[in-house]
């Protein structure tokens, strides 16, 4: 069961120095198309939104025109879905935004690949598509680098993706066993006057990767894993004076580590291990004028061979639309404070 192009016209409308294109894909499963056009064709209206294509349906056929690039992209999201709805995975309004931003980022020349052929991480739960061109990068990334840096605001996949490929390698028997770790450093409270023994100190700090954990393994392996030490979840400061080898290691929000602690943890690295060290720059919860670990490694550590640095933008947010927004909000403001900064500091 197949969707192809079953007619493809080019015109130049003479008002208009944009080259025009129109397009025909026929789809033969008819139980499936419902899904790719959405209730009350949602699905089918969002492309034309984004896009700015006029979308038509009748029968089985779909019908695209508009300028000729923005056709090309409605036209690769919507064999991309169709491809999902072959392979029996779900199609929604999530999957829907993934797809126009994939074919929007192949436009500008990444990812290079057609959607359909992606990378995607596989763990025995199914496998994890990416949903930016972005992502698409930091996947093949984590793939290929044994040290990967994922840079970028709140809600771009990064350390979504980067538990989801330790659980990979993990299963494929690649590594003997995941380490994740974060700095416990609060945004108001402190370790001293929460309740309970360390652990149940440091667990709300941890509570991100657990979640990761649990949508890739069911609840009793995580457990049974953990017990068995196959997965670590522990502080940062419990890393000094360890050597981890045939692990697959995870630094968290690097942002809010200091030099010593963020060079402490890479120098951690043994045979056979690979490390993936994330964070927002943005969000830096350290005292006021102690530096960060994280902006100072990825000065250091530029350029240097078998380390990949994956940078992610306001636009790869991924999780509710308005979370991209807010992040492009406090973006500006942000760009607002420098250059007032910079304005009185020359004296202008």
């Amino acid at each position: 069961m197949t969707a192809s192009p079953s007619l493809a016209l080019r015109a130049t409308d003479p008002r208009s120095p944009i080259e025009q294109r129109s397009v025909t894909l026929q789809f033969d499963d008819n139980v499936l198309l419902p899904l790719l056009h959405g209730e009350h064709d949602r699905h089918l209206a969002r492309i034309e939104q984004v896009l700015g294509v006029r979308v038509a349906s009748r029968g089985n056929r779909i019908a695209i025109s508009g300028g000729s690039d923005r056709t090309e992209m409605a036209e690769a999201a919507l064999l991309a879905l169709w491809k999902r709805l072959e392979q029996g995975q779900h199609v929604g309004t999530g999957e829907v935004e993934a797809a126009l931003r994939l074919a929007e980022g192949s436009a500008d020349g990444e990812p290079r690949l057609p959607l359909r052929d992606l990378p995607a991480i596989r763990t025995r739960k199914g496998a994890i598509a990416p949903r930016s061109p972005a992502q698409a990068a930091y996947i093949e990334m984590l793939a290929k680098r044994e040290m990967v840096f994922g840079v970028g605001p709140a809600g771009t996949g990064k350390t979504y993706l980067a538990v989801a490929q330790g659980v990979a390698l993990l299963q494929s028997g690649q590594v003997d066993r995941i380490v994740l770790s974060r700095p416990a450093v609060e945004a108001g409270e402190r370790l001293g006057f929460l309740p309970g023994d360390m652990k149940e100190k440091v667990d709300p700090y941890l509570r991100p990767l657990y979640d990761a954990l649990h949508d890739m393994l069911p609840g009793e392996q995580v457990a049974r894993r953990i017990a068995a030490g196959e997965i670590e979840i522990a502080p940062l400061a419990f890393m000094r004076g360890r050597t981890l080898a045939h692990a697959y290691c995870i630094l968290d929000e690097a942002q809010n580590t200091t030099p010593a602690q963020i060079k402490m943890f890479l120098t951690r690295m043994g045979e056979g291990s690979r490390m993936v060290i994330t964070g927002d720059p943005t969000q830096v919860d350290l005292p006021n004028g102690q530096p960060s670990g994280l902006a100072e490694a990825l000065r250091i550590l530029e350029g240097v061979e078998g380390i990949g640095v994956a940078r992610f933008a306001e636009r790869d947010v991924v999780r509710h639309p308005l979370v991209a927004r807010i992040v492009a909000a406090y973006g500006r403001m942000d760009e607002q404070s420098r250059a007032k900064k910079e304005r009185y500091g020359t004296g202008k």
